[in-house]
C-alpha cells in the first residue's frame, strides 16, 4: 500500500517570469474581440463628401500647405479611432489597477516621434518654406497647476484633447459636451490672460542645447526605456485585468475597418505627427485652436477679443480658422475619425446622457481648457511634442498629469463615473 507524499508547504509568492519580448501579465486572458459590424454607409458617405469638399476648398482658398495639413488631420483621426489610442484611459488604467499597456504604447509613440523630430529639426528639413522648431515650454507654476488641472479634467470629461476630437467624430454625444466645455475653458483663459501670464517660471530647457540632437535623442530613448521597464514591473506585481477589446475585422480588411493594435497606432501617429512638423514647421498641437474658435464666437457676438492681451501677444486672432494649423488638423481629426468609425460599423449617436455624466463632461472640458492654456499645451502640444523635442517641460507635464489622474479618479464617483477595479474582467 502506498501513500501520497505530503503536500509541500506554501512558499512565498513569486512573480510571473517576464522578458521584454513576452506580454506583461494580467489576471485574466484578454477576451476575444467581437466581429466588426457592417459598414455604416450613410455616415461614411457624409464624412467622405464633407472631407473631400473641405479639402478642395482649403486647398484652393488657402494653398497647398493648409490643404496638406487638413489631410494629415484626417489621417490622425483615422489612426486615433482605429487604434483607440488613448491618453486618459492609459493613465487611468495604470493608476487604478496597474495596467501599463497604454503607457508603454505612449513610450513607443514618444520614442518614434523623438527619432523623427531629431532628424527633421536636427537637419533643418522643412516643406513649403517652413523651418522646423522644437516645442519648448517654460518651467514654472503655470505648468504645474495647468497639467494637474488638465489631468483632473480629462478624467471627468472622459477624454483628453486628441481623444475628445476623435470621440466627437465617432458620434459620442457626451464628448460633444466635453468639447464645448473645452472651448469655453480655453476662451476664459485667453480672456483672463493677464491674471496668469506673470506666474513665476524658469526659461525652457532643451536637451539639444546642451548635448546636441543625437545626445537629446539618446537620453530621451533611455528614459522611455526605463519607463517601459517600470510599468512592466508594476504590472507584474499588481497583476491587473486586461485592457478591454473593441470590435475588429479580420485579414486585410482590418487595415481600413479596424481595430488596430496600439503599437500600430503609435507608429502611424508618430509618422503623421512628424508630417505636421515637416509641413508647418511646428509640432502637432490641438488646444490653441479651441481658444481661437471660442474667441471668434465672442467676436461674432459683439465682443472684442482682438483687444485681449492674449491675442495681442499671439498675433493670430485675425487669421481665418481654415488657415490656422491646429484648427485644420483638429477638424481633420474629427472627420477622419468619422470615416474610420463608419468603416468599422460602430458610428452611432449616443442618446440619453445621465445628468451627472453631462455635468462631468462640461466641467472636465472647462478644466482642460484652462489647464492647457496655463501649462502651455495639452497631452499633445506639451506632453508628446515636448518630450519628443527633448524639452524638460514635457516630462514634468507627464509626471504631474499622473498625480492629477489620481485626484481625478477620486472625483469620478461623485459624478457616477466608474473606475477600473482589480477584480474586473477588463479595465
Amino acid at each position: 500500500m502506498t501513500t501520497a507524499p505530503p503536500e509541500a508547504e506554501p512558499g512565498p509568492r513569486t512573480l510571473p517570469a517576464t522578458t521584454w519580448l513576452t506580454p506583461a501579465p494580467t489576471s485574466l486572458p484578454t477576451p476575444p474581440a467581437p466581429e466588426a459590424p457592417s459598414v455604416r454607409r450613410g455616415p461614411l458617405a457624409a464624412f467622405g463628401v464633407i472631407g473631400a469638399a473641405l479639402t478642395a476648398y482649403v486647398w484652393s482658398e488657402h494653398g497647398a500647405q493648409q490643404g496638406v495639413l487638413l489631410l494629415l488631420g484626417l489621417g490622425l483621426g483615422f489612426a486615433l479611432f482605429h487604434s483607440r489610442f488613448g491618453f486618459t484611459s492609459a493613465w487611468r488604467q495604470l493608476v487604478a489597477v496597474g495596467n501599463g499597456a497604454g503607457l508603454r504604447a505612449h513610450a513607443l509613440l514618444l520614442g518614434t516621434t523623438a527619432t523623427l523630430f531629431a532628424v527633421i529639426i536636427g537637419t533643418g528639413t522643412g516643406l513649403f518654406g517652413s523651418v522646423p522648431a522644437p516645442s519648448a515650454g517654460k518651467i514654472g507654476l503655470g505648468l504645474l497647476i495647468g497639467s494637474f488641472v488638465f489631468a483632473i479634467g480629462m478624467q471627468l470629461g472622459g477624454a483628453c484633447a486628441s481623444g475628445t476630437l476623435f470621440a466627437v467624430g465617432s458620434g459620442q454625444s457626451s464628448i460633444v459636451l466635453t468639447l464645448g466645455g473645452f472651448i469655453v475653458g480655453s476662451t476664459l483663459a485667453a480672456w483672463q490672460f493677464d491674471l496668469w501670464r506673470d506666474l513665476p517660471a524658469y526659461d525652457a530647457v532643451l536637451l539639444s542645447d546642451h548635448v546636441g540632437w543625437l545626445g537629446s535623442w539618446a537620453i530621451t530613448l533611455a528614459a522611455l526605456g526605463a519607463i517601459v521597464a517600470l510599468t512592466r514591473f508594476v504590472q507584474a506585481r499588481r497583476n491587473p485585468p486586461p485592457v478591454g477589446v473593441v470590435p475588429t475585422s479580420r485579414g486585410l480588411a482590418r487595415t481600413v475597418r479596424g481595430s488596430w493594435p496600439l503599437a500600430a497606432g503609435a507608429l502611424v501617429l508618430a509618422v503623421l505627427g512628424a508630417g505636421v512638423l515637416l509641413v508647418s514647421g511646428g509640432a502637432w498641437g490641438i488646444t490653441s485652436a479651441f481658444a481661437l474658435w471660442g474667441s471668434k464666437i465672442v467676436g461674432a457676438l459683439g465682443g472684442s477679443p482682438e483687444n485681449w492681451s492674449f491675442w495681442q501677444q499671439q498675433g493670430t486672432y485675425g487669421n481665418p480658422v481654415l488657415a490656422d494649423k491646429n484648427s485644420l488638423t483638429d477638424i481633420g481629426i474629427m472627420l477622419g475619425a468619422g470615416v474610420a468609425a463608419a468603416l468599422g460599423g460602430t458610428w452611432a449617436l449616443h442618446r440619453g446622457i445621465p445628468a451627472r455624466t453631462a455635468l462631468a463632461a462640461v466641467l472636465g472640458g472647462i478644466l482642460m481648457g484652462i489647464g492647457a492654456r496655463l501649462a502651455g499645451g495639452c497631452n499633445i502640444g506639451a506632453y508628446l511634442a515636448g518630450i519628443a523635442s527633448g524639452s524638460l517641460h514635457g516630462w514634468i507635464w507627464g509626471a504631474v498629469a499622473l498625480l492629477g489622474t489620481w485626484a481625478g479618479l477620486k472625483l469620478r464617483p461623485v459624478f457616477g463615473l466608474a473606475n477600473p477595479r482589480p477584480k474586473d474582467s477588463v479595465c
